[in-house]
């Protein structure tokens, strides 16, 4: 029986295999471009509820502060960034030993205070919520957990209305894409199963319309999509004498929102926004 996977026993490794490389960086780099252009969003609708403020607190909500939920959020890397920038996050793992990794950086970086930390699945974060959030993000867990569809669904529910979801998944059509460049075809007749033997590839690819769906089914619209490393995993030259890795993030950046290399993205980042 499949089981939602717990990283206590991976949790370094996690760290230095998953964020401290180029796969991590570009993930990083095209994602951050997403969530600055959520913030704004958020920041517009903020004002947009006070249309009658006097303008001396209209000036004073020019830089609102917003609620986040990093919902499996490991080592908080992306919602560090948003807390530096005055934000709230309520940090939630299945895994105490990345919520202590995490807490260690946090602090390292000055940014406790902004923090609340919770220990529980992602599926019972409600329980620890007192009310729903401006933001949640839910990146690169949907595809380690044994029913991602259900946990997106409850997740939805802890955003409020005119708030954003944030999703990022492991791209079934993508982790297809890989299989057949490299001639593992008698594995996509097997239903590309996962292999246990690599112990950070996802346990499943997740398709796209799957959560589009849902999403839409929520009562959010959807306001962007872009499809994270569209052609970097694919590349069966990675000799830096060619080029360098600044030219790599730059050309990732360029095609990362346009067809078909969208859809064809190891992972895609959607973000969603609530119907008030």
């Amino acid at each position: 029986m499949k089981q939602d996977r717990n990283f206590d026993d991976l949790a370094h490794k996690f760290a230095a295999s998953i964020y401290g490389t180029a796969k991590g960086e570009i993930r990083q780099t095209v994602v951050w471009q997403d969530i600055e252009l959520i913030l704004q969003e958020l920041a517009v609708g903020s004002q947009q509820e006070l249309p009658h403020q006097e303008p001396a607190l209209r000036e004073l909500k020019a830089k609102p502060t917003f609620s986040v939920l990093d919902a499996g959020g490991g080592l908080a890397q992306l919602s560090q960034k948003i807390a530096a920038l005055g934000h709230n996050v309520n940090l939630c793992d299945l895994s105490s030993e990345m919520l202590s990794l995490a807490k260690e950086d946090i602090t390292d970086n000055n940014l406790l205070e902004r923090y609340r930390f919770i220990h529980s699945p992602v599926q019972y974060v409600s329980d620890h919520l007192n009310q729903p959030v401006d933001l949640v993000l839910f990146h690169a867990v949907m595809e380690w957990l044994a029913e991602p569809i259900p946990a997106l669904t409850s997740l939805c529910e802890q955003v409020k209305p005119g708030g954003i979801i944030s999703v990022m998944f492991y791209n079934y059509n993508g982790l297809l894409f890989k299989n057949l460049i490299c001639g593992n075809l008698k594995h996509i007749e097997q239903g590309m199963p996962h292999r246990k033997r690599f112990k950070l590839q996802p346990q499943q690819g997740i398709k796209p319309e799957l959560v589009y769906q849902c999403l839409q089914q929520a009562g959010f619209e959807i306001l962007g999509k872009t499809g994270v490393r569209t052609f970097h995993d694919y590349m069966q030259n990675h000799d830096m004498g060619h080029f360098s890795f600044d030219e790599i993030v730059a050309m990732e950046q360029k095609l990362c929102r346009q067809e078909p290399f969208l859809s064809l993205g190891r992972y895609i980042h959607v973000y969603a926004k609530k119907n008030s």
